[in-house]
């Protein structure tokens, strides 16, 4: 049994209404003054104000920083940490998707101004110490409430990482009825994005896969399988919405202590030059991979295609693995999604670019089951086009 660490969000708080909690923990964990870090589309919703209510209730001094965009580049997180120096923030509350989760986390940090951006990039340079943060996640997606990560756009296209344990959060918030709103695309791409999150750590090839993060995918898998087709269907529904909010936290766990592969690697570039939707970027290309990865490397897939897709426990072997990737492209058809690259008018021409762009996710690759170089990469962006 192999020696491993396993780092996770100090506090979670679950359950429908778990908002109402925000002011008495603010107060409680964060101090009297807190940036609340989200984006336009969530203080359109409403949900923002309800949760301004809390914290003003409950006597903390609140202000709002909602320029988050998708794809968060480094220029608005830096708006975001001057704000919450001017403001002398004693805390830091992130509310709304993973851009505002992830950017909440680097402010943060870099608030107090022990640290830079450009300085904290990589696994392990983050060393804090940063402000109090509670996340409060409103899709069941990323994860990223209780993963120690924060991805950013430098340049024009370029996605880096920073990687830390000192930015996970103090507490993480998560309440299903934040979630009731998503619309159908929103629900299927952050879905299948959490699925990938599960079905990647499970399979690792990182030295800290562990016993816990493959424990929590399965239990993942199981929970997001069985809803993502009734929560697109039916937002209100409330059981599918905690199922898919559950299943997210918990394959964020997962993928949080044994890291993503080759599919995240090749779906960054894709964000990082189209601006597509990070779930939706990893649903492009997941059936794809795992098909390549099939080839040398089934037994992961074997494992754990029961848990998403119940009726593939009658196969087995690579007659399985092959199955599962076939379920997963079926499930995002069903779900609604585009089906191919070219759908989401990524042109032809690109994919070397693209090609060359996810060979640089070192940080990625090596945990892949079976090693990608560049023609893999492109011939795997050729089929999924």
């Amino acid at each position: 049994m192999n020696a491993f660490i396993f780092n996770t969000s100090a506090s979670i708080q679950f359950g429908a209404g778990a908002i109402a909690k925000i002011g008495a923990l603010s107060r409680e964990r964060l101090g009297g003054r807190v940036l609340v870090v989200t984006d336009p589309g969530m203080v359109s919703t409403g949900l923002v104000d309800r949760a301004l209510g809390f914290l003003r209730d409950a006597g903390v001094q609140a202000e709002i920083f909602s320029d988050v965009v998708a794809d968060p580049p480094a220029a608005m997180i830096m708006k975001a940490v001057e704000m919450a120096a001017a403001l002398e923030a004693t805390g830091i509350v992130g509310f709304g998707g993973g851009s505002s989760l992830d950017t909440a986390k680097l402010v943060a940090l870099l608030a107090p101004g022990r640290e830079t951006l450009a300085g904290v990039f990589g696994v392990g340079a983050a060393k804090g110490p940063r402000l109090p943060m509670i996340l409060a996640p409103t899709t069941a997606g990323t994860g990223s409430e209780v993963t120690p990560i924060s991805i950013v756009t430098t340049g024009e296209n370029e996605k880096m990482g920073v990687v830390s344990p000192v930015i996970l959060p103090d507490v993480a918030l998560v309440d299903p009825e934040l979630t009731l709103g998503l619309p159908p695309p929103v629900t299927a791409a952050t879905g299948i994005d959490a699925m990938v999150h599960a079905i990647e750590a499970y399979a690792s090839k990182s030295a800290n896969n562990n016993a816990i993060s493959r424990v929590l995918a399965t239990q993942a898998l199981a929970l997001l399988g069985g809803a993502i087709e009734t929560a697109v269907r039916n937002g209100a529904d409330l059981e599918a919405r905690s199922a898919m909010l559950l299943g997210s936290m918990l394959a964020g766990q997962a993928f949080a202590n044994s890291p993503v592969a080759a599919v995240h690697a090749l779906a960054y570039p894709l964000g990082g030059h189209f601006h597509i939707p990070h779930g939706l970027s990893n649903a492009l290309v997941l059936a794809h991979v795992l098909r390549f990865n099939c080839k040398t490397s089934p037994g992961a897939y074997v494992d754990v295609a029961p848990f998403a897709f119940p009726e593939l426990g009658r196969l087995e072997g690579q007659e399985r693995a092959e199955a599962f990737c076939d379920a997963l492209q079926d499930l995002s058809r069903k779900c609604g999604l585009p089906q191919r690259l070219r759908d989401v008018s990524v042109p032809e021409a690109v994919l070397p670019t693209l090609a060359r762009d996810a060979i640089k996710q070192t940080r990625l690759l090596p945990n892949n089951p079976r090693p990608v170089t560049e023609a893999d990469a492109l011939e795997i962006y050729r089929r999924a086009w």
